[in-house]
This record gives structure tokens, C-alpha cells and sequence, in this order.
């Protein structure tokens, strides 16, 4: 089908025209996503004692489900970044899209969005960063603070260069709710959410005791709507196209994926040196 396409031309128009019930749709997706994602690890990544195979066994599990997140977010991205490149066709449909959402979507909602995408901004993030760095050397955690601050500035600086390379303009808006300048491709509210929320999860659930392991799914799936909604008000507030979110997304999935995966490597090290 090509991105030109009247059919697809106006099936954009039309998600456009409700992008509320839309997001919502695609949120309870992303939530129902994360638990079976979950319902995977635990079945296929975790030794208990009554499992059959040795704890050796079930370290691959938890990398396969790392590698898969990465291959997935990656050819998302390579996919997004060659049509970026193929001309004005997937730019034309992200304007329609956008411009549709400026002439549906009431103040009001633009207003909660506007204070929603302050948990990506970077003085956010930053601050996030500090104050968990700062709880990890207080709990001793000397590997795991210098892993978390490695993926927040890790995926700040891909993000930067990333938009060095597309450079990229934004949409235009003119609402005053936000301010957002630089280029556009990929988007550093998107990726940063993903990385920062999604790591912050995995070193919750990780530090829970298990009399409390019940909460770790929904710690997991509060961080996920969280960077999900965090990335869509991007695109409410007109500071970023659909795919540029889209592509944030992926970018910070694979970087994610990278961090977890390089923790569980030494974390098993530490406990069973190969």
C-alpha cells in the first residue's frame, strides 16, 4: 500500500479526527503488550527452585527477550528513517495528521498533554537521574548507578545524533503550550521516557523484596503508560509528527533492551563468574 494512497490518505484523516479514543485504544495495547511480555520472562526467564532445567538455562531466555526488543525496535527505526528518506510522501501524511489534530483536539486537552510532557523534558530527567544515582551509591549499588546513568546519557547523546544526521524540521504550532526547539527526527521526550521510565521499573522490581513481588508487574506497566502517553503529547501538542514519536520509541526500546540486557549479563556473572 503506498503511503500516498488516498485510502491511506484519508485513514490517517480519520485516526486523526479521533486521536483521543485512538490513544487510548493503543495505550490499553501497549499495557496488554507489557504483561504478556512479563507473562513470558516468568515462564521462560526465571529459575525457581522448582524449575527443571538448571539457573544457567534461563539466562538466554531474558537475553532472547532483550535481542527480540532490540531486532523489533530497530527495523522499526530502519523502516520510519527509509521512507523519511523517500521523498515528501511520509512528511505530507505526518502534516495531515497533525494538522488534522490541531483543528479537533479541544484546549483542554492540549492543556493536560502540556503538563504530561513535562515528565520527559529534559531538567525532568535529569533531576530523575540525580536523585536515583544518588539512592544507588546510599544502597552501596555502585554497578547498577553507573548503568543507570550510562542509559539516560547514553540515549541523550543517540538522540542528539540521530537528529544531527536527519535534521529534520518540527511542525508548526502556534497554541503556546509548549516550547520545543532543535530538529525533529527522532523524538528525545519519546526515547528519553522509554529509557528513563523503563530502566527506573526494572531497578524498582528488581529492589522489591518478595513478600511485595506482586507489585512488579504494575510497576512495569505504570512505566510504560507513563513513556507512552509522555510520547504521544508530543504529537497533541504539534511539537512532534507521528513519526518521529514513532521512531523515539524505537530508539529508546533498542537502547532499553541494550542496558537491561548488559545488567542481567553481570548480574549473573556476579553470582555465577563463567
Amino acid at each position: 500500500m503506498q503511503p500516498d494512497s488516498l485510502f491511506v490518505h484519508n485513514g490517517v484523516q480519520a485516526l486523526a479526527a479521533h486521536a483521543l479514543p485512538i490513544f487510548a485504544i493503543a495505550l490499553l495495547l501497549v499495557l496488554a503488550s507489557v504483561a504478556v511480555l512479563w507473562w513470558l520472562l516468568q515462564r521462560y526467564g526465571v529459575y525457581r527452585q522448582t524449575s527443571r532445567f538448571a539457573p544457567l538455562v534461563y539466562l538466554p531466555g531474558r537475553l532472547l527477550l532483550g535481542f527480540a526488543l532490540i531486532a523489533g525496535g530497530a527495523a522499526l527505526f530502519a523502516e520510519i528513517a527509509e521512507h523519511l528518506g523517500d521523498g515528501r510522501k511520509l512528511g505530507q501524511l505526518d502534516m495531515l495528521f497533525s494538522d488534522t489534530v490541531r483543528s479537533t483536539v479541544s484546549i483542554g486537552t492540549l492543556q493536560f498533554f502540556a503538563l504530561l510532557t513535562h515528565f520527559g523534558d529534559p531538567i525532568t530527567l535529569t533531576l530523575l537521574a540525580a536523585i536515583v544515582a544518588a539512592l544507588l551509591l546510599q544502597r552501596r549499588q555502585l554497578w547498577l548507578c553507573a548503568a543507570w546513568l550510562l542509559a539516560l546519557a547514553g540515549n541523550a547523546l543517540l538522540s542528539k545524533l540521530l537528529k544531527s544526521i536527519f535534521e529534520r524540521a518540527r511542525p508548526v504550532y502556534d497554541h503556546g503550550l509548549a516550547v520545543a526547539d532543535g530538529w525533529s527526527f527522532p523524538s528525545g521526550h519519546s526515547s528519553g521516557a522509554v529509557v528513563a521510565f523503563g530502566m527506573l521499573a526494572y531497578l524498582i522490581a528488581r529492589f522489591l523484596p518478595e513478600r511485595l513481588a506482586a507489585w512488579r508487574l504494575p510497576v512495569l506497566m505504570a512505566a510504560a503508560a507513563l513513556a507512552f502517553a509522555v510520547g504521544c503529547s508530543r504529537v497533541f501538542l504539534q511539537v512532534h509528527y507521528v513519526s518521529d514519536v514513532m521512531a523515539g520509541f524505537a530508539v529508546g526500546t533498542v537502547w532499553l533492551a541494550v542496558c537491561v540486557s548488559a545488567v542481567e549479563v553481570r548480574r549473573y556473572r556476579q553470582v555465577r563468574p563463567l
